[in-house]
């Protein structure tokens, strides 16, 4: 089997590739991967070892991603993440031409690479096409360290499992998630004009050991690196208590979802689900905070920003059920374990973190 990974310098896309190669005999990888963010190029070693063929392309340029060998399978790792790109509030430096181009006109050019190749194409996705103004009406509780749904807050997407794949994708989601909703709807239109295999997995936050620690890939690895190196950090918005509420998963178990898509690219499935940790990983930047604090010996306390910033929710956690359902699949790494290795891997990483961070 031939797979091309792109953005697979990247922390979930390298650990992908490394659960690819323990599973599948005779593998071979192709990926892509224009090494524009800083702690990428520290994979390369990585992917040499596990045998896989990095090529330096921009999915950006149809070029370069046309001039990329055939594949029986595309997985579609390059994006940028940041919620806040494209409307110049701390999105990085990037532009909102920048952010379409990356996340809406690359998935385009992958699509015409997989009508040429009639390669599959399993699309990450992301939990932000839900809808940012249905997910801040959500009817919630706060507790002493959290917020979370009340007894009466059940409506259409919404239950004490989470948000399903049922619930309101109504603008406006921010820029981002615009940009995968279009892409979702363009890849459903390829795959069924063209006649390719096609799997769209909406992830919340992927988290693990040897994650860059930057903002935009989830808090809960920003969070532990940033104690790490003894940072101050804010609790931002919705009163500046730290009480809105994410889940997160391994990237490992991303990866065995998508080699049970990938075996079975015909199965009578949802071509959507929700991929995530569920809320027995769920918890709030407060409980974060404690536990890291705690690992970390630091007594400081974040510093409260009342002010909502654009696009934030107080609470989302994945419902997964569908992807149980049809895949058998659940998470296997449980968030006690995930935070403990990212601590620890943060603690023994300090050098390596403050220099992916200048």
């Amino acid at each position: 089997m031939k797979v091309l990974i792109t953005g697979v310098c990247g922390y979930v896309g390298s650990r992908v590739a490394a659960r690819l190669f323990e599973s599948i005999s005779g593998l071979e990888v192709y990926g892509v991967d224009n090494l524009s963010r800083r702690g990428s190029e520290t994979n390369l070693p990585l992917l040499a070892r596990l045998g896989a063929k990095v090529i330096h392309g921009d999915v950006r340029f149809q070029d370069d991603i046309m001039g990329l060998p055939e594949a029986d399978w595309v997985i579609d790792c390059a994006a940028n993440p940041s919620v806040l790109a494209g409307i110049g509030t701390n999105g990085g430096g990037v532009n909102s031409a920048q952010l379409v181009g990356s996340n809406l006109t690359g998935t385009l050019h992958l699509l015409e690479y997989c009508k040429k190749y009639k390669s599959g194409l399993i699309l990450l996705s992301t939990s932000r096409v839900y809808s940012t103004k249905a997910l801040n009406s959500l009817k919630l509780l706060e507790t002493a360290t959290r917020f979370e749904p009340s007894a009466d807050a059940a409506s259409e997407g919404f239950s004490k499992y989470g948000v399903s794949e049922k619930f309101s994708t109504e603008p406006p989601l921010s820029l981002y998630g615009a940009t995968k909703l279009s892409s979702e709807i363009m890849a459903l239109e390829y795959a069924e004009a063209f006649n390719f295999s096609l799997w769209i997995n909406r992830s919340g936050v992927i988290g693990g050991p040897g994650q860059f620690g930057k903002a935009d890939q989830g808090i809960f690895s920003y969070w532990a690196c940033s104690r790490a190196l003894n940072k101050p950090l804010k609790f931002i918005g919705f009163g500046g208590k730290g009480k809105q509420v994410r889940d997160c998963v391994a990237a490992g178990d991303v990866a065995d979802l998508l080699l049970k898509q990938m075996k079975y690219p015909g199965k009578k499935a949802p071509k959507i689900i929700n991929i995530g940790g569920g809320s027995a990983s769920a918890m709030s930047l407060r409980e974060l905070d404690d536990y890291c604090r705690d690992f970390f010996g630091i007594k400081s306390l974040p510093l409260s920003v009342p002010a909502d910033r654009p696009y934030d929710v107080p609470y989302y956690v994945s419902d997964a059920r569908l992807a149980e359902k049809h895949w058998g699949w659940k998470p296997s790494c449980k968030r006690a374990e995930m935070l403990l290795e990212i601590c620890r891997w943060a603690e023994a990483n300090r050098d390596i973190i403050r220099t992916w961070w200048q």
